[in-house]
């Protein structure tokens, strides 16, 4: 008898022991990074040295000691060496596939960003090229304030000089357009067709002749038909090299204002892409003469791809204070009673926030002027309590013109401002010009008000270029600082589109995203961030983009765990 117990004990213990040791084999982290300096943006412990991977989320962080013991027998170990870490980069603001629909661009002689080239050297540098390129060749180029003020320069003139050659010049913040006629047909735009809602079409003197000028809607619906022209293999070519560069600098998602290519469109090149990583398609409806097309994303596939999901809308109500079109409360210096303008008429603004409340779809508004977001904050409050509009987080992509006696209306609405530091880099406005007033930035001021606020790149994608624009800017007391912008970069942007609990931060159940950079941006001199870039970028728990070196960061399940030192802070400068 105590033969038989002794042997069903040892069965047990043994059963035990496989049992065991079959639960760690299952749960033990697929990665361990430690060693390093992680930024986990999590203001209540915004810094550990290791951090531990399973599946597609963070299960573990902490100090080296902690990390490396929670490694079995088939974790990668991921030696960090110092380098720091920080949670992946979500632009909040950018357009996307990248680039135009141009078969030539036209390098105009170099000028300044606002004013441009001269309407001479415009024409100069085109009479050069039409001899040189086929009849049919499409031209496009950029343009300043010089040519979109010129009467002189528009239709007509650009029909003297390319009567074949399609001919499309535009100004490079996105507000303004010059076409010829054979771009005018290619945009399926013809002197009979009335504006669409919110844009308008320029017209010689007492005729309905277009002259050529297209602004807002009318410039980018007809955009939109010009990028449809060309076959979905460029765009996916191009959505290719876009991803492949993002991982590159650390970018994990991207939210994406959909409005280069129609929508069916859109999806088809997303579909094929398949970009490695997140990918919020944010609906920018076009408009025609009778109103706003809402329906035209409605039949499009929610979720294209596994990384890819449609969902919110975007409306543009204004445009900028460049070409002064941003509806400001002050008339523009050296333009008396001239204040800018809406795009829609307010009945329309309003139809767009019923709908917000009515749908489940987020609602963006392109907002830069003051007038503009004073004139919709007021609106929010007349419709609705603060509290049901908190549930919306309404963003204000810009929101330049959310002055500071908007601040607390902005945050008891719940509005979201999504910044673009690139926005306040332009040499050709210095702190003399007559804009410089209209276009000071505010950041640490929204901040410090309790704003929801986030980083979006609205041009160049580079995270760390951005980065380096909102820690310098030219107002000390706006001025970010690096942890300040990266939780704008990631805590913020994540917030901004409803997805805080899943990402942003680099804590326990959040999804595994993350950037292993090429050095410190909380420490490197400030001309020294632009030039950071990832050693090895981690989308939903996967390697998605390790730098070719010497030797590679991960290493599959190593007989021993190389010691780290569990106080190290600083990473090794490269």
């Amino acid at each position: 008898m105590p033969t038989f117990f002794c042997a069903m004990k040892l069965h047990l213990l043994i059963a035990a022991q496989m049992l065991l040791g079959s639960a760690t084999a299952q749960t033990a982290p697929d990665y361990v990074l430690t060693g390093g300096k992680v930024f986990t943006a999590d203001v209540a412990r915004p810094y550990v040295q290791a951090l531990a991977v399973r599946g597609e989320r963070i299960v573990a962080v902490g100090t080296t000691a902690q990390i490396a013991k929670l490694a079995g027998p088939r974790t990668r170990r991921i030696d960090l060496q110092g380098r720091t870490v920080v949670p992946g980069f979500n632009d909040a603001h950018s357009h996307l596939p990248p680039g135009g629909a141009s078969a030539h661009y036209i390098a105009f002689p170099k000028a300044d960003l606002l004013s441009g080239p001269s309407a001479a050297q415009v024409m100069d540098t085109l009479a050069a090229l039409v001899r040189t390129l086929p009849p049919g060749t499409l031209l496009q180029g950029e343009i300043g304030l010089q040519v979109l003020q010129d009467p002189k320069l528009r239709r007509a003139q650009l029909d003297q000089i390319a009567p074949k050659h399609p001919v499309v010049l535009h100004a490079p913040w996105g507000h303004g357009s010059v076409a010829n006629s054979e771009a005018l047909r290619l945009m399926n735009i013809s002197d009979n067709d009335a504006a669409p809602v919110g844009g308008t079409y320029g017209r010689v003197e007492n005729s309905p002749r277009l002259n050529g000028l297209l602004n807002e809607y009318g410039e980018w619906a007809g955009l939109r038909v010009l990028n449809s022209r060309l076959p979905d293999s460029t765009w996916v070519r191009r959505l290719r090299a876009y991803g492949a560069e993002s991982l590159r600098l650390g970018l994990t998602s991207v939210q994406d204002m959909a409005g280069n290519l129609p929508p069916d469109q859109t999806i088809r090149v997303v579909k094929a892409a398949q970009l490695p990583l997140r990918h919020r398609i944010i609906a920018l409806p076009m408009a025609t003469s009778r109103g706003i097309n809402h329906r035209e994303w409605a039949s499009v596939a929610r979720q294209p791809t596994a990384l890819a999901r449609v969902e919110g809308v975007k409306y543009i109500l204004d445009a900028t204070p460049l070409e002064g079109g941003a509806l400001m409360r002050r008339p523009y210096p050296g333009r008396p009673g001239w204040h800018g303008q809406l795009n829609f008429p307010v009945d329309t603004v309003r139809q767009m926030l019923r709908r917000a409340l009515t749908s489940s779809q987020p609602l963006m508004l392109h907002i830069v002027g003051d007038s503009s977001a004073s004139l919709v904050l007021r609106l929010m409050s007349q419709m609705a309590p603060d509290s049901a509009w908190r549930r919306k987080r309404v963003r204000f992509e810009h929101g330049d013109g959310v002055a500071p006696d908007l601040h607390a209306r902005a945050k008891a609405l719940g509005i979201v401002v999504v910044q673009n530091p690139s926005h306040y880099i332009n040499p050709a406005v210095d702190k003399q010009h007559a804009l410089a007033p209209i276009l000071a930035a505010s950041f640490r001021s929204l901040l410090e008000s309790g704003v929801a606020f986030a980083l979006g790149s609205d041009g160049p994608s580079n995270p760390f270029l951005n980065i380096l624009f909102a820690t310098t800017l030219a107002d000390p007391k706006e001025v970010l600082t690096r942890e300040q912008a990266v939780r704008a970069y990631t805590t913020g942007s994540a917030y901004a589109e409803f997805q805080e609990k899943d990402k942003g931060t680099l804590s326990v159940g959040k999804l595994a995203d993350l950037a292993v950079l090429s050095q410190d941006i909380f420490t490197v001199p400030p001309p020294a961030l632009p030039g950071t870039v990832s050693e090895l970028t981690m989308v939903g728990g996967k390697v998605v983009y390790e730098a070719k070196r010497g030797a590679p960061l991960s290493q599959a399940a190593p007989r021993s765990v190389k010691k780290s030192n569990p106080t190290a802070s600083k990473p090794k400068q490269k």
